[in-house]
């Protein structure tokens, strides 16, 4: 059965949405006592990062125990009144699953290390490297104890990737997935889930660091049809999403086309690295809007052709906020917000909010790195130095590209530490909470607008199901496009700088009427002008 099109995620890192113990770590009971709030702004499902217990070396996506909770966060009986609660409020939760790699400290690898020939096959351990690169850097494989062997690990050395090719392991995978399942959960996250199917014989590839030999392989395929088939698939109703790393359009289609019983989306990165220089992250460079426009246009298209189903997004716990790269918040803060989130809320796909999203935070304008805590923006600091830039250049570039940009805590009211935490947080606040913070926007403007959004998509057919197609592929200023279904057309504009813009209306559009704007509604003629970051969307029958 299909998902639901209509449905918007809100994504919450629990680590810094509400702190009701004081420890300065946010929990479960401050999510609960927040879904009030999200019942109100309208959104359908919540995604948590992962919560599990974990050494935290990768920001808690190193578990040590898929099915229980990190006692920092609270216990499985608050996380069971938090699924209780948040459905009466009519509100779904998805999980993060990570499913290509355990933390070392994990029992299967404490097994597997102890000499149990069983779990040692729940791994990938050979007795010579390949040439592959780590995607945190380095070799991608680790000693294996004292035995001689080496173990791969895709990401931190402390993350063991496993080996699916073992039905012993898709099996316990799948227990995962059901005994959350059988909590009362039926939508889930699938992290870097098309790095699962590694070849059958691992050899060096010095192209591209290793990734062709793990990336998207045709196997991937099979295994999310046998974990769609044991696990959610038996769902009357369940919406799941693939993180895709260094995808491809074609393999996304296939993920994410229903006929072939994989996933209901995809995520992929590629439109946030258009303020990257040479591809590189830890650079200042203002975005390319013409690569943006056509990555959003090119994904847009060929998803839409080939009924693939895109995850569309423009903030995570990963990313700076888009506001700070995107828009001229010193002048038009409001205007950018929102029509930063009509591009993706009105186009084909499913909108994602990034907690602080809706009242249109902005990064938090750190003093020093001492305010930093992500070892890999305090890694890129000491690498910038050692590569001749100064402290000040060298600062300026982790204020804009920190990771931490978008895990401050939640600016819930203008009290100390925004309203999330009677403590210390773990995380320093953002020095915008006094003016940018719940109690102040939410009757503002950014997040109405939200609102306004979210209840278009339940209301208007064409929003959630319309197709895709490029309107306006020349402009150097505004970001178009059309959506179709049943003879209903939908043009959407969206003027990405502060200047205004005249453009000539496409036929027929003149004689339609405004679904939403973020300026008073124009007079639509022949010629329109669209103000700064203006968006506008006309509908005609």
């Amino acid at each position: 059965m299909a998902f639901d099109k209509k449905k918007v995620v809100y994504q919450i890192y629990p680590k810094s949405y509400k702190d009701t113990t004081g420890n300065g770590v946010g929990d479960l009971r401050g999510i609960i006592e927040k879904l009030p709030y999200l019942e109100e702004l309208g959104v359908d499902v919540i995604w948590l990062n992962p919560f599990y217990p974990s050494p935290q070396r990768d920001n808690g996506y190193d578990i040590s125990d898929y099915t229980a909770i990190n006692s920092l966060f609270g216990t499985m009986a608050d996380f069971e009144e938090l699924v209780a609660v948040a459905k009466s409020h009519g509100i779904d939760l998805m999980l993060d699953m990570v499913l290509n790699h355990c933390s070392i400290e994990h029992e299967w690898f404490q097994k597997a290390l102890a000499g149990d020939k069983f779990y040692q096959d729940f791994f990938i351990l050979r007795d010579e490297p390949t040439d592959w690169l780590s995607k945190f850097g380095g070799n991608a494989w680790a000693p294996f104890g004292d035995t001689g062997k080496y173990f791969l690990h895709l990401y931190d050395k402390t993350q063991a990737d496993l080996n699916w090719r073992n039905p012993h392991v898709r099996e316990e995978l799948f227990k995962v997935v059901n005994f959350w399942r059988n909590k009362g959960v039926n939508s889930f996250r699938f992290d870097v889930i098309n790095v699962i199917g590694k070849d059958e014989v691992l050899e060096d590839c010095p192209v591209d660091d290793g990734k062709p030999a793990y990336t998207d392989k045709p196997i991937t395929h099979d295994y999310l049809k046998m974990l769609n088939a044991a696990t959610f698939g038996q769902d009357q109703i369940s919406m799941t999403v693939g993180e895709m790393s260094s995808t491809t359009i074609e393999n996304c289609i296939g993920y994410s086309n229903p006929d072939n019983h994989e996933l209901s989306m995809v995520f992929n990165f590629h439109h946030l690295k258009v303020d990257y220089d040479n591809g590189q992250k830890w650079t200042r460079k203002a975005f390319d809007f013409e690569e943006l426009k056509n990555l959003f246009h090119t994904w847009g298209e060929e998803m839409s052709l080939g009924n693939g189903w895109n995850a569309l997004f423009w903030n995570n716990h990963d990313q700076p906020r888009a506001l700070n790269r995107f828009v001229d918040i010193e002048n038009f803060r409001n205007e950018g917000a929102t029509m930063l989130a009509a591009s993706i809320h009105l186009s084909r796909g499913t909108p994602y909010i990034y907690m602080g999203e809706e009242i249109g935070m902005i990064d938090p304008d750190y003093d020093s790195m001492a305010d930093y805590v992500d070892v890999e923006s305090i890694n890129a600091y000491d690498e910038l130095l050692a590569a001749g830039k100064s402290p000040e250049e060298s600062f300026a570039i982790i204020q804009a590209k920190s990771r931490d940009n978008s895990r401050t805590p939640m600016q819930w009211d203008d009290s100390l530490n925004a309203g999330f935490s009677t403590g210390t947080p773990w995380l320093k606040a953002g020095k915008s909470y006094q003016e940018i913070n719940v109690a102040n926007e939410k009757e503002g403007p950014i997040f109405t607008f939200y609102q306004k959004l979210i209840a278009l998509r339940k209301e208007t057919p064409i929003v959630a199901e319309g197709s895709y197609k490029v309107a306006y592929k020349d402009s150097d200023k505004v970001y178009a496009f059309e959506r179709e279904l049943n003879g209903q057309k939908l043009l959407v504009l969206n003027n990405f700088f502060g200047q205004e813009v005249e453009l000539e209306l496409l036929a027929g559009y003149e004689a339609g009427q405004v679904l939403i704007s973020n300026y008073d509604a124009p007079e639509l003629a022949k010629k329109i002008r669209l103000m700064p970051y203006q968006t506008l969307a006309i509908l005609v029958d």
